[in-house]
């Protein structure tokens, strides 16, 4: 049984029964059986069926809002995930064709030679509660547009979304079969990889989940990408726009109660705009509303789960014990409690501390000051994670020159917490591996094969 307890009020908002082991296999056999005929469709009418039902997810989006507000606990004033939804794939569904083009070696009188990419069958997505829908269509569509069958199983703290999308997908075309969302618990889940059920396995979640992942496919030489966890540094050099560098930052660290994979988890400013740094960062995070999230007043919504809040809470309380200074007042943010988790800036903070090694996934983020750009690359690099980094420059040699030295996956000058799905979005060390969206997604969700054809 999966239950979703709302972070709202604590109470059980939907339950829905896992499927049996039989059952689960009986699925993915219907998921092959379907998948060729899928495959066999024109490009074109798979990429008008896919892109129909994120449309259809558009016209829910009124219902769709207030069901994340119950299932997670993003404010209802912040609209909901369509735009990036729809963003990503249609961007995915634009690039389709090129991405999919078979590579022409040679067609002469003796030999036809080339390289089709084609579908690697079943692919399994596991996707999170945080951002559901846009996590999820990041492999989704471009997985169904590949020829792919997908079965999809979300997060049990977001079980409505795989209903949903499965509701639009079918109204728009895909057979039930060929996309399937399913609800399984953790040891049928890695059962089915151990066995072999899938051509591909994307996985957005924890490190320890990512591990879990990997230990149930090994030896199986199923196709696997991980997104994992991290701690998404930003550097405040000093010629930068002060202004909108805040108000990035500050934002990237807050939004959705910090719950973002390329959150902002850790600053480092620039030493002689440090305190103006702060000052301008602690007048924004006090302006904060902190309460329910159907309330459109409501700018900070709950963490998912107050366990996820607690945590936060133990490593602001170790950093405080410690030495370090919290800037914002619990009086201002009388609702902190369980879930709801009042937003934090700490500074004197070390890289001793957990806060600032360790994923915290909360309102919650750490202020270093830094003499120059090397101690900034230093920092940067002194983390387990690497997904994103922010780097704020009025000069972008400057800007590339610091990228080329950070260990992460996506280095941003002037802006944070954004994916562009015309780049690949991936990650390293512990954050993961392997490559979502671009024309490399397309690539992870294919196979290459080669055709050497000598004419008689």
């Amino acid at each position: 049984m999966i239950t979703c307890t709302s972070p709202i009020d604590g109470s059980v908002y939907a339950t829905r029964e896992t499927l049996s082991a039989d059952a689960a296999r009986a699925a993915v056999a219907s998921a092959k059986h379907a998948q060729s005929a899928w495959a066999a469709l024109p490009l074109d009418e798979r990429i008008a069926r896919v892109m129909d039902g994120v449309a259809k997810i558009g016209e829910m989006n009124d219902e769709i809002v207030p069901e994340i507000a119950h299932q997670m606990g993003r404010p209802i004033r912040y609209g909901g995930e369509f735009g990036g939804f729809n963003e990503r794939a249609s961007y995915m569904a634009e690039i389709a064709k090129d991405a999919l083009a078979d590579i022409e070696i040679e067609d002469s009188a003796n030999f036809r030679r080339l390289i089709k990419r084609v579908p690697h069958g079943v692919v399994l997505v596991i996707a999170p509660w945080n951002y559901p829908y846009m996590t999820a269509i990041n492999t989704v569509a471009p997985a169904l547009i590949a020829g792919n069958a997908v079965m999809l199983k979300h997060a049990s703290q977001t079980p409505l979304v795989g209903e949903r999308l499965a509701q639009a997908f079918h109204a728009a075309g895909v057979p039930e079969d060929v996309f399937q969302n399913v609800f399984l618990d953790h040891q049928t889940t890695s059962d089915l990889i151990a066995a072999k059920s899938f051509g591909f396995v994307n996985f957005t979640g924890s490190v320890g989940g990512g591990k879990a992942i990997e230990q149930a496919a090994a030896g199986t030489f199923t196709g696997i990408g991980l997104e994992l966890g991290g701690k998404d540094p930003g550097y405040f050099c000093d010629d930068a726009d002060i202004d909108a560098a805040v108000d990035t930052l500050i934002d990237g660290a807050m939004f959705n109660a910090g719950q973002c994979c390329c959150g902002i988890e850790r600053i480092y400013v620039a030493e002689q705009h440090f305190e103006a740094f702060v000052a301008k960062a602690v007048a924004i995070v006090n302006g904060y509303k902190l309460g329910n999230p159907l309330d459109p007043e409501t700018t900070l919504g709950p963490m998912a789960q107050a366990r996820f809040a607690d945590e936060v809470r133990a490593q602001t309380a170790e950093a405080v014990a410690a030495g370090a200074t919290a800037h914002i007042d619990p009086a201002n943010f009388p609702q902190d409690g369980g879930a709801y988790l009042m937003p934090q800036i700490l500074t004197g903070v070390t890289h001793n501390m957990r806060v600032m090694r360790e994923e915290s996934f909360g309102p919650v983020v750490g202020i270093m000051p830094v003499k120059d750009d090397a101690e900034a690359v230093k920092l940067m690099n002194d983390s387990d994670f690497g997904l994103t980094a922010s780097v704020w420059t009025r000069d972008t040699a400057r800007a590339e020159a610091i990228a080329d030295q950070i260990e992460t996956g996506t280095v941003f000058q002037n802006r944070a917490d954004y994916l562009d799905p015309a780049l690949c979005w991936t990650g390293c060390k512990d954050t993961g591996r392997g490559g979502g969206l671009s024309v490399i997604g397309y690539h992870n969700l294919t196979r290459p094969k080669s055709y050497h054809l000598k004419k008689a």
